[in-house]
């Protein structure tokens, strides 16, 4: 796996835009680990876009060790989860 940083303001050199330019003339290459985006495949994304439109900003918060195994133990995303519960009761703190 390759990363990197994009810097604002950062312009692609002659020769990274001849890179491109090659690229998008090699066909695409499907393996177990990429496999062709099937019809039932595409539905699920959309559906988890819809589900989840809005945009999420990382955060750091210390949980107590309590907390985070009864999160755990409900089954499924324990993150998730707790940045529900979060945003509800933030929301019941305000309209309060």
């Amino acid at each position: 796996m390759v990363s990197f940083k994009l810097e604002p303001g950062a312009q692609l050199s002659n020769e990274e835009k001849q890179m491109l330019r090659e690229a998008k003339k090699r066909p695409i290459v499907y393996d177990a680990d990429s496999p062709e985006l099937t019809g039932d495949m595409e539905k699920a994304f959309i559906a988890a876009r819809k589900e989840k439109p809005y945009k999420v900003e990382p955060l750091t918060v210390y949980v107590s060790p309590s907390t985070i195994e009864k999160a755990k133990s409900i089954n499924g995303d324990y993150i998730e989860l707790l940045g529900r519960l979060l945003d509800k009761a933030v929301n019941e703190y305000i309209t309060t």
